[in-house]
């Protein structure tokens, strides 16, 4: 099958996938957009959200309609390296036999990975990166394709640990979920108390995802389009020779070249769903925002005037 017959077969799979997922996720059309681009692209997501939006029922959705293994991990203080990535057991023959843990999935829903501590966090690290987790000394390959998507609430932070830098850097997006409209809500507490249940078709299987994230990496780019991703990535680092003013007074750290790398694989994935054999400069500013949210750094001067991050991501634009 042509690249071509491959990009037309997956637009018209991505609306029935969209519409399979209504049926259980009323509006939200943003947050599973940014979703879908990141696992197309075959990067991980961080959802920043407060309680009782239905992050967990999105995602158990959304792996079900790909026709992909889904396991929740709820982080807690208490939690250890070893409750997620498995453990060595003596069996019944005096031998070490390994028990995966609930790491062993093609999605993982990292529930509130700011509860627990770093080392439980950098768990995850080799994981989302390497596709692989090291026991005992013994590396273990992950099921491709493989994805991470982690919460956070925004509003408790007491009792919590904030992710550093360097793991923030791995999530390709940083997704922000709002209160639903007063349409949505309704529709939403109609939908969930009554006895109805909607039942959705899985549409994907694990390998037509991997055949699709290759797809994206073989999407040819411009290189004008390219120069104006790295462009926007330098202008937001403080005192280069790309910053502008805004950056330089109210940003303390910029993005780093994996922003450059994701800009352009995110916008590959948001042409190819739109039909385009190629992104332009609209389709990298469509995702600047998913992309460089959780990169960009304030510093206590943009706090104290209230500027957004998205405010500076605009500037940039």
């Amino acid at each position: 099958m042509s690249d071509v017959t491959a990009v037309e077969n997956l637009v018209k799979k991505h609306r029935e996938l969209k519409q399979e997922i209504a049926k259980i996720i009323i509006g939200q059309e943003q947050v599973i957009d940014e979703i879908l681009l990141s696992i197309y692209s075959g990067g991980h997501a961080l959802l920043i959200g407060v309680p009782g939006l239905a992050k967990t029922l999105m995602v158990n959705t959304i792996a079900t309609a790909l026709g992909l293994d889904f396991k929740r991990i709820q982080f807690t203080p208490d939690l250890m390296p070893s409750d997620i990535l498995g453990s060595e057991i003596l069996d019944n023959n005096r031998e070490f036999k390994f028990l995966k843990g609930p790491i062993f999935a093609n999605i993982i829903l990292a529930d509130e990975i700011n509860r627990t501590p770093p080392k439980t966090q950098a768990a995850l690290l080799e994981a989302m990166q390497e596709r692989s987790v090291t026991v005992a000394g013994n590396q273990y390959p992950l099921n491709l394709p493989y994805f991470v998507l982690a919460t956070q609430n925004p509003i408790e932070q007491e009792g919590t640990y904030p992710l550093p830098e360097a793991q923030l850097d791995r999530f390709m997006f940083a997704i922000e979920l709002n209160y639903p409209s007063f349409e949505e809500e309704v529709a939403v507490v109609k939908a969930t108390t009554s006895d109805e249940a909607n039942k959705i078709k899985s549409l994907f299987t694990a390998e037509e995802i991997v055949a699709i994230q290759h797809l994206i990496r073989r999407v040819p780019v411009a290189d004008n389009v390219i120069e104006y991703a790295v462009k926007v990535v330098g202008k937001t680092r403080p005192n280069s020779n790309l910053a502008t003013d805004l950056v330089n007074e109210y940003v303390a750290w910029g993005a780093g070249p994996r922003a450059s790398q994701n800009l352009i694989l995110a916008a590959k994935a948001h042409a190819v769903v739109r039909g385009k054999f190629s992104p332009d400069i609209e389709d990298v500013q469509a995702v600047s925002n998913g992309v460089l949210r959780h990169r960009i750094l304030k510093n206590y001067k943009a706090a104290a005037e209230g500027l957004s991050v998205e405010q500076i991501i605009k500037s940039l634009l």
